[in-house]
């Protein structure tokens, strides 16, 4: 068994699209980033990536790429899930944290879930997605900015 972590944290800026666990968030301010800017599918693929040893998401995936260029983060968690699996590793499990201020997301996690359990090969039950705020501290707190910490157990195919 392997375990990787994983953080991310992206700007809000008013008037972009926001997307979080690979689905888009009906709210006036979105992040900001090269590719869709995706912190929850950021953080995994780090997490993900970790356990496996290969590096972090801006090895694989740079933001001085035009190749990734306003890139869907599902297209990274898909790659993701193929890089792993060539080290012949297989997702246990996810943990996820989501730090936001606004807007309430609890609605749309059954969502999240869904489309991420689908490119990860995934029991709906291995990934646990939750959320809270900082309590109006910090770039959080501020509606400055969103956070995403994740977990990933990782299991050897071989064994």
């Amino acid at each position: 068994m392997r375990i990787g972590f994983g953080f991310d944290v992206h700007q809000l800026e008013t008037g972009r699209p926001f997307f979080i666990g690979g689905i888009k968030i009906d709210h006036h301010k979105g992040a900001v980033g090269h590719s869709d800017a995706d912190v929850m599918i950021h953080a995994i693929c780090d997490a993900l990536l970790g356990a496996a040893c290969l590096g972090d998401i801006g090895k694989h995936f740079p933001d001085t790429s035009s190749e990734f260029k306003n890139i869907d983060s599902k297209i990274l968690l898909q790659h993701t899930c193929v890089l792993i699996a060539g080290e012949n590793y297989k997702i246990g499990n996810i943990d996820v944290t989501l730090c936001l201020q606004e807007p309430k997301i609890s609605g749309y996690i059954p969502e999240m879930k869904k489309a991420m359990c689908e490119i990860m090969n995934l029991e709906l039950n291995c990934l646990s997605i939750k959320a809270t705020t900082t309590e109006k501290l910090g770039y959080v707190g501020r509606k400055e900015g969103v956070s995403c910490y994740a977990v990933a157990l990782l299991l050897n195919q071989n064994e």
